[in-house]
């Protein structure tokens, strides 16, 4: 089974990738992982990748996607695959499209998870990493026994910049100009489902699994 996973930053596409993985037993394909693949291995896209990125500057579509064809290749991926935030824009789904046409395989479904703005806000400034361990808390949903404290080592617990509610809204602006109208470009293929991103991760597991069928 070939998939695409759709999602705003904070709706947990990330979580059911994995749990699709071990489920459906295809590998998870994120951009950003077989971007540094390819150029700690040295290839000729990953060095014309490195190219881009030293100066820092975005990778062109043409070179991502040639990228992203190398790895569909894999004998792996022979069975399908989960792409984890890829495309984000619509000339790459369509430069996708012609990818898949010389592989000879089309897209078998794209789930869109889709939770609320002010949910994806609240969920994203909530965060808290500790300064010492790295361990992760929620202020609302796993908050540590001590305030401001790790329950593991005692340091005390900071929010990230990439966390604080002016960056989560400009992401999502983001999101909204370049990824959403994937939406309605895989709806228009009758690819889509649409995925509740809301409640526990069972839950919204549950919903995926019964949308895959």
């Amino acid at each position: 089974m070939r998939l695409i996973l759709l999602g705003p930053p904070g709706a947990g596409k990330g979580t059911q990738a994995k749990l699709l993985t071990g489920r459906l037993g295809i590998p998870q394909v994120s951009t950003g992982d077989i971007l540094r693949q390819a150029v700690a291995q040295g290839t000729e896209l990953g060095r014309e990748a490195k190219s881009f990125m030293d100066r820092g500057a975005l990778v062109p579509d043409e070179v991502v996607i040639g990228i992203i064809e190398e790895r569909l290749r894999k004998p792996d991926c022979a069975r399908g695959y989960i792409l984890d935030g890829f495309p984000r824009t619509l000339p790459q789904a369509e430069a996708l499209a012609r990818a898949l046409t010389s592989l000879h395989a089309s897209m078998d479904r794209v789930l869109s998870v889709e939770v609320p703005e002010e949910d994806l806000v609240k969920r994203l400034t909530g965060r808290r990493v500790c300064r010492g361990c790295g361990n992760m808390y929620h202020v609302d949903t796993s908050p540590p026994r001590k305030a401001g404290r790790c329950d593991t080592c005692g340091d005390s617990l900071y929010q990230r910049d990439d966390d604080k509610e002016e960056t989560i809204r400009h992401r999502l602006r983001v999101y909204k100009e370049q990824t959403q109208p994937l939406v309605a470009y895989y709806e228009g293929l009758g690819l889509l489902e649409r995925i509740d991103g809301q409640g526990t991760v069972e839950e919204i597991s549950q919903r995926v699994h019964r949308a895959l069928g």
